[in-house]
């Protein structure tokens, strides 16, 4: 429905219907939106401010109390640390391997379906199959394929690769690379694939050679997508709960607990919901400075290249 209206100008204006413009179809997405997700996110902060139990029943407001005491938990800065620390040992070689991977992917001429497939493969399986895949079959001691490839190259077995605070990280860590690289490396890969040939056959005629190619013309035109990369790797560590929570439960004796499984045994085993609530929002508050902070540094080096 359209309606013609003459403005000051003696020009005429059409005003359209709002049906015209979209709103119908995008209404059942606002609807979910507001539903699943802003709505939670008003409850939630709700919530960090009453003394709310799992119950619903006798809550109080209690203001800032909740992140006060959320602030001075030992526990808190202890889950949290887990969790950073889980961000940098698998931040690195996630973003390495999923490079490597799509370098070797591209240049492939056989059988490269098959390449590219076994690679990405992994991050299809839910977590519980792979953390109990982990468990039972790659790091049990002494039996599990980790042990035994270690006695093949004549060093001891017997780790505790999950019972160890020495070696559970590192274990979680590894899973997770297996697990999630394929995410970083089909990224890696199209972008492999929409540089225009004709820049490395004008650098080969230069004489370049294939280091030179891949130091000066490839990397320099996947610094943007190693960018989102990088900010997707880190925001996807940060989150860290399913396969520490299935392999080790946050142990040994809580070496390996993320901020998350805090968060979940604070409101559902401690039955202090308000509490958990306001530990959540100082870990979200802490995933958006991050998020600005990754989001400004790469704004700089775009401009820095545009120049």
């Amino acid at each position: 429905m359209e309606n013609a209206v003459a403005s000051a100008d003696g020009s005429v204006r059409v005003r359209r219907h709002w049906s015209e413009h979209g709103l119908v179809f995008v209404a059942p997405f606002l609807l979910m939106y507001a539903l699943f997700l802003l709505w939670p996110l008003i409850s939630g902060l709700g919530m960090s401010v009453r003394s709310e139990n799992i119950t619903g029943a006798g809550a109080e407001f209690v203001g800032l109390d909740n992140y006060a005491e959320a602030l001075g938990d030992p526990d808190v800065w202890a889950s949290l640390w887990n969790t950073l620390w889980f961000t940098v040992l698998s931040t690195v070689p996630l973003v390495l391997a999923g490079l490597v991977l799509a370098l070797l992917a591209h240049q492939l001429r056989c059988v490269q379906w098959l390449w590219r497939l076994s690679w990405f493969a992994p991050f299809l399986l839910p977590s519980g199959v792979v953390g109990l895949l982990f468990m039972w079959v790659i790091f049990p001691s002494d039996f599990g394929f980790a042990d035994q490839a270690l006695a093949a190259v004549g060093l001891h077995p017997g780790i505790g690769w999950l019972t160890d605070e020495r070696y559970a990280m590192l274990s979680i860590v590894l899973t997770t690379v297996w697990w999630t690289v394929g995410f970083n490396f089909l990224l890696y890969l199209a972008a492999l694939q929409a540089v225009p040939q004709h820049l490395y056959e004008a650098a080969e005629l230069d004489g370049a050679g294939a280091w030179q190619r891949l130091r000066h013309l490839t990397l320099p035109l996947l610094r943007r997508t190693t960018g989102v990369v990088v900010v997707l790797q880190v925001l996807a560590s940060l989150k860290i709960f399913d396969q520490i929570y299935i392999m080790t439960g946050g142990g040994p004796d809580e070496s390996t607990r993320p901020i998350l499984q805090y968060v979940y045994e604070a409101g559902f085993a401690g039955y202090r919901i308000g509490y958990a609530s306001a530990v959540s929002y100082l870990f979200f508050a802490l995933i958006l400075i991050v998020s600005l902070v990754q989001l400004r540094l790469s704004r700089r080096n775009r401009e820095e290249s545009a120049r």
